[in-house]
């Protein structure tokens, strides 16, 4: 097949294509990461996007039966420099082209990588439409302009209805045999599996709760501590998660990651940014200001917590990013609340960032008590 590549700003990159014969119109982004398409993929973060990958070598793997982060891809197309279609690996059960096909997913590769990265470096991230179906250039032109780009996929990212997730009833994960039992919420805006896995592994009892659900109905539940999770689109159209967020400030211990991160800002008063190009891949350095130790974090987002619009609401930033100064964490003075913006169930480290559900199971324990 033949793979275009077509940008809002007029440019166009011509490669080869692979995976479904589709075409989609998302948001370009880039994500530096060596290893993990994977992950990357099945990550709901990235509905509605485009992703190009610096590292030239994907697929060399495949694709194996236990890496997904949900039930599928929700990316809406890949891009790389070459891949590979005869992967070696004694888990892989098919080729990264196998699996896109099946999930109805466009990609392309043979095209620069490197200078689609630099151009988002530049100009920022830019509306694309990917297709290997043939279309022309005046085609891909018209795709642009009739084609919004969504800002909401939060809404839909997670389950739909209320969803147990397990009950481990061991904390020895956390080292805390004390805390088996302990009843978490999530506020699910499209939760990654492994963030399931750092809950349930430290003895948590997890139910999943939709966009849209009260706090009241929260509250109904029971729980002894409140999990908001990652999730795509702009944290300012998440209206419904943070107003319920604002409604159990003080009434729940409170731990966000990513999107959650975002609204507990947003709950809190404070405000959110878009970022230029975003932080995406499993490199970038993040330090604790209050431990002064730094690590080596997977991040994936679009926007950022303006600092001075929570530290005027009692919030304290605790953790900034290496590269560029950015708000990474953040605690409240007197609350049981935190956040930070990265993943730490990424585990690029490979455990750097692993404490923060042990934290946060303490955190909830010592409220409960």
């Amino acid at each position: 097949m033949d793979g275009l590549l077509y940008l809002e700003d007029g440019s166009v990159y011509r490669g080869k294509g692979f995976g479904a014969a589709a075409t989609n119109v998302g948001e370009l982004v880039f994500n530096t990461s060596m290893t993990g398409y994977q992950g990357i993929l099945t990550d709901p973060s990235y509905m509605g996007q485009v992703i190009n990958m610096t590292y030239p070598l994907i697929g060399n793997y495949g694709v194996s039966e236990v890496d997904d982060q949900s039930a599928g891809i929700h990316a809406f197309g890949f891009v790389t420099r070459d891949i590979t279609f005869r992967p070696s690996n004694r888990m892989s059960v098919m080729t990264v082209s196998e699996w896109l096909e099946r999930q109805g997913v466009p990609g392309i590769y043979n095209v620069d990588t490197r200078a689609i990265t630099k151009k988002i470096r530049t100009e920022g991230t830019i509306k694309c439409v990917i297709s290997n179906e043939g279309i022309s250039r005046e085609r891909a032109k018209e795709l642009i302009a009739q084609t919004a780009l969504r800002t909401d996929y939060m809404r839909e990212a997670g389950v739909r209805e209320r969803t147990v997730c397990g009950g481990v009833d061991s904390g020895s994960a956390a080292g805390m045999t004390n805390c088996a039992g302990l009843r978490i919420a999530v506020l699910d805006f499209g939760i990654k599996r492994n963030i399931l896995t750092g809950l349930t592994d430290r003895g948590c009892e997890v139910t999943l709760f939709p966009y849209g659900t009260t706090a009241a109905e929260i509250l109904a539940a029971a729980p002894d501590g409140l999990f908001l999770s990652n999730g795509p689109g702009d944290p300012e159209a998440c209206e419904l998660g943070v107003q319920t967020t604002r409604e159990l400030l003080g009434k729940l211990p409170i731990f966000g990651i990513c999107m959650g991160h975002q609204v507990i800002a947003l709950a809190a008063g404070g405000r959110t940014y878009k970022l230029k190009f975003g932080h995406r891949g499993a490199n970038h350095g993040v330090i604790d200001l209050e431990t002064g130790k730094s690590a080596i974090t997977s991040q994936n987002h679009s926007f950022a917590v303006d600092a001075d619009s929570v530290t005027v609401k009692d919030m304290v930033v605790t953790h900034l990013n290496l590269n560029d100064g950015t708000v990474e964490g953040m605690r409240h003075k007197t609350l049981p609340i935190f956040s930070v913006q990265y993943h730490p169930e990424g585990s690029p480290g490979p455990n750097d960032s692993q404490y923060l559900f042990d934290r946060f199971v303490k955190m909830v324990w010592e409220y409960k008590k």
